[in-house]
């Protein structure tokens, strides 16, 4: 099976480069691109991102229960909401929104038009650290995300980025987000 790698770097424009040229030695881009899009699943070609697996899934509903009953009276939670970003949508793992009035008898939101003040995206086990951020400077900051989490499962690690400065990492402890202020206890986020 092919890296999932050679989608995301012809979803986002970019050209031949030197991982091509090691990977599909004699082969045209467009060839490589469309052995590539045969071994992902329409999951991943819907969403532009990896499938997500088990302990992606126990992490991303264990991160949603804590954010709603720790701060769901402030922030309203969404999970893979597609959202208008230029120059191509995204589908973040989590959203955080400012508290959202909902009527659910009204018609339903298909895209979000504004962005969230957070995504939370959690390292699946076929995605590469820099493409998560690269997708935060690229697309999440320009469009006016406040702080990117990197959710870091085989570490037990998560990463806060926000524009402009460094990465903060929690290995243990309790996370504070400084776009949100919301603070949550690490450990907590890595129990099935």
């Amino acid at each position: 099976m092919f890296s999932v790698h050679v989608y995301r770097f012809a979803d986002i424009g970019l050209q031949k480069n030197d991982y091509f040229c090691t990977k599909f030695k004699n082969m045209e881009l467009h060839e490589a691109i469309a052995i590539e899009q045969e071994t992902l699943s329409d999951y991943e070609i819907e969403r532009g991102k990896p499938m997500p697996s088990r302990n992606h899934s126990l992490v991303q509903t264990q991160i949603g229960f804590l954010l709603k009953r720790d701060f769901g009276k402030e922030f309203s939670f969404l999970s893979e909401a597609e959202i208008n970003f230029l120059p191509k949508n995204a589908v973040p793992d989590i959203c955080i929104y400012p508290k959202m009035q909902v009527n659910f008898e009204e018609e339903d939101v298909i895209r979000m038009p504004a962005p969230p003040i957070t995504a939370i995206e959690i390292l699946s086990p076929k995605q590469a650290l820099e493409d998560v951020v690269a997708k935060a400077r690229d697309i999440y900051f320009p469009n006016g995300v406040k702080s990117v989490w990197v959710v870091m499962i085989s570490l037990k690690t998560v990463a806060i980025i926000a524009p402009n400065t460094e990465p903060k990492y929690f290995p243990s402890g309790e996370l504070l987000d400084p776009a949100t202020n919301i603070r949550l206890t690490v450990n907590e986020i890595f129990q099935a």
